[in-house]
């Protein structure tokens, strides 16, 4: 297939650089991403994860970092472009409602992840992304006004009615039943994406964008080449340009491969 004119590459971690089998990103990614480098093209990670969860995939070296959900991003050199916290009221909320009922949550920071009720469901969310569990909140120390993101254990069943009731300045984006990733309203991966092409000087006609979750729909749609890797929901298959093999069958290369980018 003819080479687009890419200068810019936007990779999503779990499931999309990262095995969930192996917890390893695969041979055939680390050599897809080093030719995009020799070539000049940019490559920038695309997370919901917390700045201070990604150190294991820093040694492929990329050009910048979206993380939280593009509420925290910042260069390969650690200059922040941007940075949105999630509304003090809302987080006060979530400690109000917690309280008085059950519930389960992560609270995240740049200095810093904490948790607040871990059931063994949790535990297991979290060898399976190959991080310790993080320590626990102090619900009476919080500074509401520094969390970047939360993670609200809750089924989608719920989502809607607790965001309207305890977070309306919040959206909520899921790639799991487990739990919704939380960020400011208007906040997204797209978000991210546009704020590296300006620092770049990219336009978006010349980016692609690899990812597998819910939270990647933004980014896949607003790209012009946007790729659900093997292993994606349903529906980010729906919204994507290309549907290539799965992280553990050498999807990120072949996807390149198939559009002559390496």
């Amino acid at each position: 297939m003819q080479n687009p004119l890419v200068k810019a590459v936007f990779f999503d971690i779990d499931g999309t650089l990262l095995s969930f089998k192996t917890h390893r990103v695969p041979e055939s990614t680390v050599e897809a991403i080093r030719c995009l480098q020799s070539k000049g093209i940019k490559t920038i990670l695309s997370t919901g994860r917390s700045i201070n969860s990604i150190d294991h995939i820093k040694f492929l070296d990329f050009d910048g970092y979206i993380t939280f959900n593009g509420g925290y991003c910042l260069t390969q050199s650690h200059e922040v472009l941007f940075r949105q916290p999630i509304d003090s009221q809302d987080i006060q909320s979530v400690l109000d409602y917690a309280r008085e009922k059950p519930l389960s949550f992560s609270f995240m920071s740049e200095q810093e992840i904490t948790i607040h009720d871990v059931t063994p469901e949790i535990a297991g969310m979290y060898a399976h992304l190959n991080l310790p569990v993080p320590p626990l909140v102090d619900i009476e120390a919080v500074d509401t006004s520094s969390i970047l993101q939360t993670n609200i254990f809750l089924g989608p069943e719920e989502e809607e009615e607790f965001m309207n009731t305890v977070m309306p300045n919040s959206l909520a984006s899921r790639w799991t039943p487990l739990f919704a990733d939380v960020n400011p309203k208007g906040l997204s991966k797209k978000v991210g994406v546009d704020i590296f092409c300006k620092h770049f000087n990219i336009d978006i006609s010349h980016t692609m964008a690899f990812g597998d979750g819910g939270n990647d729909i933004s980014m896949l749609a607003h790209v012009q080449l946007g790729i659900a890797m093997g292993n994606a929901n349903p529906e980010v298959k729906a919204i994507a340009n290309h549907t290539t093999d799965d992280v553990d069958n050498d999807g990120i290369w072949n996807a390149l491969k198939h559009f002559n980018i390496i």
